[in-house]
């Protein structure tokens, strides 16, 4: 692994270990790290040694979202996300299972990068929130349909109209997460629930993915198609670099009360 490279993957046997690795940006999102979490997930999908994925972030946050820099400078990496891109997803959908690991704050971009993880295990550190609208854009990932699916439709408005962050315990109340673990446990447990995957036949580990996933696509594409050409809408009016550029001081000093 080269440590300066924005994503890290480490194999143990058929397990691999993702880690978004900007830990002193809080593992924000660039289009440089948008383009490389695509590309490590579809490299993993292709290999056939690998068997379940395990995503955390380097340092104390699992990631906030959209680089506020960039965002408020170019822009170039809300257009590296979601329907601007032409993808509705931070990956196209592997056929293998994602435990999501999180080991600090998950938020806005973030948060919705948990929500396409098939579940989720959680420090005593993590804390989820969805910000979208204080930064002044829409979602274009589905958080509008994955978000109300995992905590219901009067949490997630809550969420999303507040930017409220809740912590590890009330996700697990509100069914956000799986597990909550101390912080020094959470690798080891999320590392052992893959290797408890990886145990499955590799084609029945598949098709129970396929039948959950496309039981829910139905809708989950009407609702991402929604949001997509909404987003689009919205971005094309409303969206402008420095705009967000000024909002961001008072978006970091807000969360870091709420901590």
């Amino acid at each position: 692994m080269n440590p300066s490279d924005c994503v890290l993957v480490e194999h143990d046997g058929a397990v691999a270990t993702v880690t978004l690795n900007r830990p002193l940006r809080r593992n924000a999102l660039t289009s440089r790290l948008i383009r490389e979490l695509s590309a490590t997930m579809a490299r993993l999908t292709d290999d056939a040694r690998v068997r379940a994925v395990v995503l955390t972030g380097a340092g104390q946050a699992f990631c906030a979202g959209l680089d506020l820099r960039e965002l408020g400078g170019t822009g170039d990496n809300m257009r590296s996300a979601g329907p601007s891109a032409g993808d509705n997803a931070p990956w196209h959908r592997p056929a293998k299972p994602v435990v999501a690991a999180v080991n600090g704050p998950a938020v806005t971009g973030g948060l919705e990068i948990v929500l396409h993880c098939d579940f989720v295990i959680a420090s005593e550190a993590a804390r989820f929130g969805d910000t979208h609208a204080r930064v002044g854009v829409l979602p274009g990932w589905g958080l509008s349909y994955l978000l109300p699916q995992a905590v219901g439709v009067r949490r997630a408005r809550e969420m999303s109209l507040t930017g409220r962050l809740i912590g590890a315990e009330e996700a697990l109340t509100w069914g956000l997460v799986n597990r909550v673990v101390e912080g020094e446990d959470l690798l080891t447990t999320a590392r052992e629930a893959a290797r408890q995957i990886a145990e499955l036949d590799p084609e029945i580990a598949a098709e129970y993915l396929a039948l959950y996933r496309d039981n829910a696509a139905s809708t989950l594409a009407k609702a991402a198609q929604r949001e997509s050409s909404r987003s689009l809408a919205w971005a094309e009016r409303m969206f402008r670099p420095e705009s967000v550029a000024a909002r961001a001081d008072a978006l970091i000093e807000r969360g870091r009360a709420q901590n």
